[in-house]
């Protein structure tokens, strides 16, 4: 940047103020009640803030469908992998700061909101368009939307935001490529090696021996069976199938079988990529679930049990930090990990495949 001073009155000299545009964005802040007499003093960082989220909105944004575009290619190249993985990082730093702003919201007192909050009415956060923009991008499902008074969330929005968001639901999402990026996984059935089959034999063997143990204790045994239910997905592809035309599961068996064999054999070189990929995604969405806890308790301390201007409040607001989670199949692979003493050793010609080596 150049020092003070250095910068000429020619009208094509960049100027720093010009370049961001600040008369506009310094400007955009116009309190309502500034309409009705004296400017309310914590209007302002109400508004502020809700700005600066719609900037950073804006950014995931920008990063998500750059993301897309990456991903829509078959196969991925190893460097644009890379690239991938780098904008996700950067999306869940983002969601860490949107976290942190609510501080500074919450330096207003419910009682100061009190003062100006009946101006806002019938606006409300529930109508950022841009944040259903993100949650359709990257992969939450219209049938998985609570309803809120009994209508679907854009009932709420502008015509033309509607056909906005609408759209959005019908392009391929970030959920979608993700699936089909772990569908192609090449590794997981060579000639030498079946990984399914594999899994399947180890983890019933393991099962079977802990039941022998258990025989004398009908107690612990019950506790075991109980838990071994949990392993029927992922032991018959069929029941998988099941849970999701129930909606209870929604990755496809190829895909999360996939995504629990790069988390199992994560230490081989060519699938840390693929691994770190698949953590940043469910760091991204523990974020998204964070900043829905986050925003229904600030909910809660600003109006109690009060209904919100568009019909949410605390108690939708803390139903959708439970339920609005894409990958949530991504968090089950924990359940199905083996200790790695003992996974069965890969055949040496996958190994070298996996591998990176030098001639």
């Amino acid at each position: 940047m150049s020092s003070e001073g250095d910068q000429g009155e020619g009208a094509d000299v960049l100027y720093y103020w010009d370049y961001l545009h600040l008369d506009g964005l310094l400007n955009a802040q116009t309190p309502k009640s500034a309409e009705h007499g004296d400017v309310i003093h914590d209007e302002l960082i109400f508004i502020a803030v809700h700005q600066t989220s719609e900037l950073w909105f804006k950014q995931v944004l920008f990063e998500l469908d750059s993301v897309l575009k990456l991903m829509d290619q078959d196969p991925i190249p190893e460097r644009d992998l890379g690239i991938v993985l780098s904008r996700l990082q950067r999306i869940n730093v983002i969601q860490r700061l949107l976290v942190l702003q609510l501080d500074v919201l919450e330096t207003m007192t419910p009682l100061d909101f009190l003062d100006f909050r009946s101006m806002l009415l019938p606006a409300s956060g529930f109508q950022s368009v841009q944040f259903r923009l993100i949650e359709n991008t990257f992969g939450l499902l219209d049938r998985d939307r609570l309803r809120i008074e009994g209508h679907r969330y854009i009932a709420t929005l502008r015509h033309d935001h509607v056909d906005l968001v609408t759209r959005s639901e019908r392009s391929p999402s970030f959920f979608d490529h993700v699936e089909r990026w772990l569908s192609r996984t090449p590794f997981l059935q060579t000639r030498n090696f079946d990984f399914v089959a594999t899994y399947r034999d180890l983890v019933k063997a393991k099962h079977d021996a802990t039941r022998s143990s258990l025989v004398d204790n009908p107690e612990r045994l019950a506790v075991f069976e109980a838990g071994v239910s949990k392993f029927d997905a992922v032991l018959d592809e069929s029941v998988w199938e099941r849970d999701v035309e129930q909606g209870t599961r929604r990755l496809s068996y190829g895909a999360f079988m996939a995504a629990l064999f790069i988390n199992l054999y994560r230490d081989e070189p060519i699938l840390h990529m693929p691994y770190l990929v698949l953590t940043a995604i469910v760091d991204i969405d523990e974020a998204f679930t964070m900043w829905r806890e986050r925003h229904a308790l600030m909910a809660h301390r600003m109006l109690g049990r009060l209904t919100g201007t568009a019909g949410s409040g605390y108690d939708y607001l803390d139903q959708t930090a439970h339920s609005y989670a894409p990958f949530k199949d991504l968090f089950d692979v924990a359940t199905y990990l083996l200790p790695r003493a003992s996974l069965p050793r890969l055949p040496d010609s996958l190994a070298n495949d996996l591998d990176f080596r030098t001639s």
